[in-house]
């Protein structure tokens, strides 16, 4: 297939296709191979660099919230704390407010080195402890919060726990904190003990926001049950995909993914030290990671387009260098399909070209021989048929008139006879025009204008009429006899049936070269779809006598510049539009 096409390309385009065909070939190859190695490359590269990031925000991270489990567990460790778990063990409440007094200091000293810790709550059968300059909820118990719930239901053996962000229910802060849960380091297992701190969550997220956002890497921290650890951040589309399915149970490593509008994401995670259970999650977009590489494809195309510019300059070069002479022989031909009969061939050299173009030569002076023999055969041709086709309506015509006169003259209206033979001579008169096919516009509406006095003297208020049409108009030439069919069509099939007086408008106007003749009437109306089947030759039956002349007569006169166009509404009116060319009735 593609070698039959190549075959019949022009030599010109062959050399086109072949010099295109190798430049684009080298340069898509290049860019092709440029293009993938530096995609690859940068993926790679973005993928490590994400991951040693995470790692070290991940490390860093996984420090703070060991500081702080050191912190609470130095606390733990101190007297006073050791004195109020002896009276939790004692069950002794007498001393509750001096072991309370007693912890202010180390929860000062606590607060003082650890600035993200915002409260720190001991819950103990004989009351909570707490730092007193922190404004407690009296009206929440516990024993009534969230975080004393997740206690209550993680029945297995544990020694601290992590609550994700959430709003403190035990002090009144208006800001969400991320708790720490430890059982107390005592001598003996105390029940209902708890130590619960409240870490401030915008502290986390700034450290977050330190240490991970670089270029366009964004962050969030998730826990394998698909929940965010930080309750003013919301999880993207799809992160429950990436967390079951994915990611799984892996301590780390990358992956990639897509979502459902079609973008590609390239996704980094690290499992935190602490809490196994929190996972943070680097993710950035590959279309903007790939940017460059975009940019650079588009300019490897930019350059393969200015090559392939050049190989189509140069193969132009070339084939008309060495094919000029045939070029002007195509081009000559060319002029020839256009109708340019007057063209010829030459050439100073005496090559293969040349003599072919002699030949041409020599077959267009025949061409135009034949051409004008043709031209005489159908000039005489056309005129016979213009004569033949009127010769049809004049007898039409006369016959339904004579018909008319002759049962007037019967009932003696002698006055109305002698008019209506005055018309039909004055009828005749301008319809003879002594045998010239074309007559004046001013001719042609005093001949329609004869005709319709004749039929409204056949019809009395049957209908009335108006002629309207500019001056300047009214001497230019147009084929006779084009109204008078169209009117009479009006009266016998529009009128007839018509339960009010009828009435026809003629106007005539001009409008870019363009002479237009409208004929209105508002009888019974008709079918025009049905009239230009007849007139295009589809309908067989000739329904439309009077109105197919017309057509016939416009295509041999005018050919197909001049047009008839119908338009009808039953019941309303039927319109009837007949553009002639100015200038072809100028010019006769």
């Amino acid at each position: 297939m593609m070698k039959r096409i190549f075959r019949k390309m022009s030599l010109k385009r062959r050399l086109w296709v072949s010099f295109v065909l190798l430049t684009v070939v080298c340069i898509s190859a290049t860019g092709t191979y440029v293009s993938v190695f530096f995609s690859r490359e940068m993926e790679s590269q973005a993928t490590q660099t994400s991951q040693d990031t995470l790692n070290k925000t991940a490390q860093v991270f996984d420090e703070r919230l060991r500081n702080i489990v050191v912190s609470i567990s130095t606390l733990m460790m101190g007297e006073p704390f050791q004195r109020a778990l002896r009276d939790v063990q004692a069950g002794n409440r007498v001393d509750y407010y001096n072991r309370l007094s007693q912890l202010q200091t180390p929860f000062a000293q606590l607060m003082l080195t650890e600035q993200s810790i915002d409260s720190v709550l001991v819950s103990t059968p004989i009351g909570d402890f707490y730092p007193t300059e922190v404004k407690r909820n009296l009206a929440t118990r516990t024993t009534d919060t969230e975080i004393y719930r997740q206690i209550v239901e993680n029945d297995t053996p544990w020694g601290t726990m992590w609550v994700e962000g959430h709003a403190d229910e035990l002090f009144s802060r208006p800001y969400p904190v991320v708790s720490f849960v430890m059982k107390p380091l005592f001598d003996t297992k105390l029940e209902d003990v708890y130590v619960i701190v409240n870490i401030r969550e915008d502290h986390l997220l700034d450290l977050l926001q330190a240490h991970l956002m670089e270029g366009r890497l964004r962050q969030m921290v998730v826990n394998r049950s698909n929940q965010p650890v930080f309750s003013s951040v919301s999880i993207p589309e799809r992160t429950e995909e990436l967390i079951f399915d994915k990611i799984g149970s892996s301590a780390s490593g990358h992956l990639e993914y897509k979502t459902e509008e079609g973008g590609t994401f390239l996704v980094n995670f690290v499992s935190l030290g602490m809490n196994p259970e929190w996972v943070l999650i680097g993710y950035q977009s590959k279309a903007e990671l790939l940017a460059p590489v975009t940019r650079m494809r588009w300019t490897i195309l930019t350059i393969m387009g200015a090559c392939v510019l050049l190989a189509l300059i140069m193969s132009s070069m070339l084939s008309e260098l060495l094919l000029k002479p045939l070029f002007k022989l195509r081009n000559l031909m060319f002029k020839v399909e256009q109708n340019h009969l007057d063209v010829r061939f030459e050439s100073v050299f005496e090559d293969e070209i040349s003599q072919v173009g002699h030949k041409f030569n020599r077959m267009l002076q025949q061409i135009n021989e034949l051409i004008a023999e043709v031209k005489e055969s159908e000039q005489e041709k056309r005129k016979s048929e213009i004569k033949a086709l009127q010769a049809q309506i004049d007898p039409h015509f006369l016959y339904n008139t004579l018909n008319t006169i002759y049962w007037k003259s019967e009932m003696e209206e002698q006055q109305a006879v002698s008019g209506m033979i005055v018309s039909l001579s004055l009828l005749f008169r301008l319809g003879l025009n002594n045998g010239q096919e074309i007559t004046t516009l001013r001719q042609e509406l005093e001949h329609v204008t004869q005709y319709m006095k004749l039929q409204m003297m056949c019809y009395p208020e049957l209908f009335d009429y108006q002629v309207t049409a500019d001056e300047r108009l009214l001497e230019l030439p147009v084929l006779k006899i084009l109204l008078q069919p169209l009117v009479e069509n009006a009266i016998l099939h529009g009128f007839q049936e018509l339960s009010r007086q009828g009435r026809i408008e003629i106007n005539a106007a001009a409008e870019h070269g363009m002479l237009t003749l409208v004929v209105r009437d508002n009888g019974i109306g008709m079918d025009s779809q049905q009239v230009e089947r007849v007139l295009s030759g589809a309908d067989q039956q000739k329904t439309s006598y009077a109105l197919s002349n017309i057509q016939a007569r416009l295509e041999l006169y005018y050919g197909y510049k001049a047009s008839i166009k119908f338009d009808s509404e039953p019941g309303v009116q039927t319109t009837v539009t007949l553009t002639i060319p100015m200038q072809e009735a100028n010019g006769g």
